[in-house]
């Protein structure tokens, strides 16, 4: 007999697991492919954590795979001695995002470790906060992001705020992967974890907190004031937790005419108006946009399901069309607004820093050059720019300034180390409101920005692989890539080849090879002549090989086509590979 079909006859015969997974289970007895998938493997504990398709079975999300995480955590832990500083757990909108925030606390409370969970659903960055905020060792956060409604995840955070990066992510897969027997994890009930003063519930006193150190970052309160009556935002939480905490920082701040969109405004993990509740895709922005026509908005917000990211519409006031902010040109315009604002009002510090990912755009680079700050590269992952942070506190030098990556995140203030969309929100209601002042929209400020730094144009190619096959398949992309250095693309030559596995950075002129500086990753990247790029990785956490690239163009059309020229290229490439 196979291994799945054993690891699949345990979770029947087992007194351990509860009677509706076995009867999940038992439905599918004549579908080995099904019981394959559900139990081939392990559902990885990665460095982002867990995040797979909620159901019964190891490959899957469920109380089990949760509690064995939680009980690797937990043991991790008590090796590091921090038991005592207890965890906050937090969770999203997500089926079964609540009950498995209790079976984490549970398991925590059971290993001697005080859980503080969330009353209910809370934004990704407030989990951040939380962490900082009562002095724990880590945090949990029951989530998996814009992904489809069927999956769910759990990310785990270090006592900084942010997600574990090494060695605490290394340490915590490791104790994880050691645990191979399920009833291994330890629980105990919600009753005796509250009276042994093992299980806190958490809310009100941490949300008035968070609203306050973001208010604190408002650079012109004054100009808000004047403006708001005339500035027309529109919102969709898209079903999940920003409602609440962006509407509330946009009303104590002064926006007076703020509107939501009704269809979207209650959590509902199901996300019955969105296939894909993403603020990437232009489908997330269709109600949004309908109700921005009727009040004649000037933007248009859309958080994601845990509220880390922001995706933008803004009005372009000569044609009256909404322009798409992809995260690059968002990130721009708040780092050219926060970097800027500060300069002009108190003066930038001499070891002021921006930082980004390398998977962002270019023109980061010369708004850093333009105000004379640091620019710091990190690898893809919020948690690396919270590592630097970090790393500034500690070494007390490097002053933080603003940091974001390509995938519609960014962090303003150190308040959170993670993404977050409420206090992205705030920013850039606070910039339009700004820019307003002055006659202008944000799409003119963007197109300032293009004039100023040149017309950047970032975009990505996606190739989906699912199944045991797929993620095969995309291992072999990147191999095949690494014995055939690329040497020209689309009509751009590659001046230097970077293989972040290897830690390599080769020109391809002189042959010279040196380190990256960087952790290993699974990272192809390829600077191009003409201030052009290419990065190919699979993502951490969906069955995809992602190709990122940029160019830089003389005027937007230009941009465009270099752009779609460039894509164009890309594309055959990774037919030729498939």
């Amino acid at each position: 007999m196979e291994d799945y079909r054993k690891a699949y006859e345990e979770w029947l015969s087992n007194p351990y697991f509860d009677e509706a997974t076995k009867a999940e289970l038992k439905a599918i007895e004549h579908d080995d492919n099904e019981i394959k998938e559900r139990f081939y493997t392990e559902l990885e504990f990665g460095t982002a954590g867990l995040r797979g398709i909620i159901g019964a079975g190891t490959n899957r999300m469920n109380q089990y795979v949760v509690q064995k995480a939680t009980q690797g955590l937990a043991n991790y832990i008590i090796q590091a001695g921090g038991q005592a500083k207890g965890v906050a757990v937090a969770y999203d909108s997500r089926r079964m995002s609540p009950e498995f925030a209790d079976f984490a606390a549970l398991t925590l409370a059971a290993n001697g470790i005080k859980a503080y969970v969330f009353e209910s659903l809370r934004p990704t960055p407030e989990l951040s906060f939380a962490v900082r905020t009562l002095g724990c060792i880590a945090g949990i956060n029951i989530t998996a992001s814009h992904n489809p409604p069927e999956y769910n995840g759990y990310k785990v955070y270090w006592e900084d705020g942010a997600q574990i990066t090494p060695p605490h992510d290394t340490g915590i897969m490791a104790e994880v992967k050691a645990i191979t027997d399920y009833t291994a994890a330890k629980t105990m009930s919600k009753e005796e974890a509250e009276a042994a003063g093992l299980y806190e519930v958490i809310g009100e006193k941490i949300d008035d907190a968070f609203i306050e150190s973001l208010k604190k970052l408002v650079l012109h309160p004054e100009t808000i004031r004047e403006e708001s009556k005339n500035l027309r935002i529109v919102y969709t939480p898209l079903h999940g937790t920003g409602n609440i905490p962006v509407r509330r920082v946009l009303k104590e701040l002064g926006f007076e005419h703020v509107y939501v969109v009704p269809e979207q405004e209650l959590p509902d993990g199901d996300f019955p108006t969105v296939g894909y509740p993403n603020p990437e895709s232009e489908e997330a922005f269709t109600l949004g946009l309908k109700l921005a026509k009727e009040v004649d908005a000037d933007l248009i917000l859309a958080t994601d399901p845990d509220a880390d990211r922001l995706g933008v519409l803004v009005k372009d006031s000569k044609t009256g069309e909404y322009h798409t902010l992809t995260g690059n040109m968002s990130g721009c315009l708040l780092a050219d607004y926060e970097i800027g604002q500060r300069k002009a009002l108190q003066g930038l510090p001499e070891d002021g820093v921006l930082i980004k990912t390398i998977v962002t755009t270019n023109m980061a680079d010369a708004i850093a050059k333009y105000y004379g700050t640091g620019l710091i590269e990190v690898l893809t992952g919020f948690k690396y720019i919270g590592q630097q942070i970090l790393g500034f506190e500690n070494n007390g030098s490097g002053t933080y300034l603003f940091g974001f990556e390509e995938s519609y995140g960014c962090l303003i203030g150190t308040h959170a180390r993670d993404k977050d969309a409420i206090v992205a929100s705030m920013a850039l209601a606070e910039a339009a409101a700004f820019y307003k002042a002055q006659g202008k929209t944000l799409w003119d400020a963007m197109l300032d920005l293009y004039e100023r730094y040149g017309y950047y144009k970032d975009d990505i190619k996606t190739i989906t692989l699912k199944g045991i096959e797929g993620l095969q398949k995309i291992q072999e992309i990147l191999e095949t890539l690494r014995r055939n250095p690329l040497e020209e693309i689309g009509g751009y030559q590659v001046l230097s080849a970077r293989d972040y596995k290897a830690d390599t950075i080769r020109d391809m002129q002189t042959g010279e090879v040196k380190p990256t500086g960087l952790p290993s990753s699974n990272v192809l990247y390829y600077d191009l002549s003409d201030d052009a790029w290419l990065c190919v990785r699979p993502s951490g956490t969906e069955p995809k090989v992602k190709f990122y690239y940029g160019i830089k163009g003389t005027s937007l059309t230009d941009a465009e086509e270099k752009s779609a020229a460039l894509g164009e290229q890309v594309l055959e490439m990774i037919q030729k590979m498939l």
